[in-house]
């Protein structure tokens, strides 16, 4: 089963998308790992983007396209992935079409998370994270035993500067501006899946799976 999961800043992507590799045994992929990796290991397209980054350039499509399909070509995707954070545009998502017809595979479902824009930004702008160990907290959902501190470490929270509501609003407005037309590519396919993400995490997952065995 090839999967593609889609929603906003905030949604619960990477919560759901941790507990469906596990239940299903595929690898989660997003283009932020793909990208890492290729940058560690020094691969030719890996060193191309680097070049890009290391200048705080954007990198271009046809670079992140064929980072994305390497990663898909790995003998660890022969039974299914979970994509996510791909694509992010329709030239995107078409030329994924295209090279996933290369290696005889398709996306199966996309499931798309919708959440509230309100309850969006009480997620983002109160996230707070440890200084010493990376431990994520949030002021409302997850709070520490004691305000500023970290329970793992005694560390001091923080707020990143990217979680505040402007730049949280930004980041959102970006987000639906770009998707929406992909929403519809995805929908005009048959393929694309509404989930309610404001319930509570087990049955946003409970649902999930549920389409997913249907479709097995």
């Amino acid at each position: 089963m090839n999967i593609l999961f889609m929603g906003p800043p905030g949604a619960g992507k990477g919560t759901q998308a941790e507990k469906i590799v596990n239940e299903f045994q595929i690898p989660h992929i997003s283009t932020g790992d793909a990208f890492r990796a290729a940058m560690s290991q020094g691969t030719p397209l890996g060193i191309e983007a680097k070049s890009y980054v290391d200048k705080g350039l954007l990198v271009p499509d046809e670079i992140t396209n064929g980072i994305v399909r390497d990663r898909l070509a790995q003998p660890d995707c022969d039974k299914g992935f979970l994509l996510d954070g791909f694509p992010r545009t329709i030239a995107q998502a078409q030329a994924l079409d295209g090279m996933l017809a290369e290696l005889d595979k398709k996306i199966d479902v996309v499931f798309n998370l919708v959440v509230d824009r309100g309850l969006l930004l009480a997620r983002l702008t109160g996230r707070r994270i440890c200084k010493s160990c990376g431990a994520t907290y949030h002021v409302i959902f997850n709070p520490p035993k004691q305000e500023g501190i970290c329970d793992k470490c005694s560390g001091e929270l923080y707020q990143r500067s990217d979680d505040t509501e402007e730049k949280v609003g930004t980041r959102l407005d970006e987000y639906s501006n770009k998707t929406a037309p992909l929403l519809d590519y995805y929908r005009n396919k048959g393929i694309l899946h509404e989930v309610n993400g404001e319930q509570d995490i087990h049955q946003v997952t409970a649902e999930i799976s549920s389409i997913l065995r249907g479709q097995s």
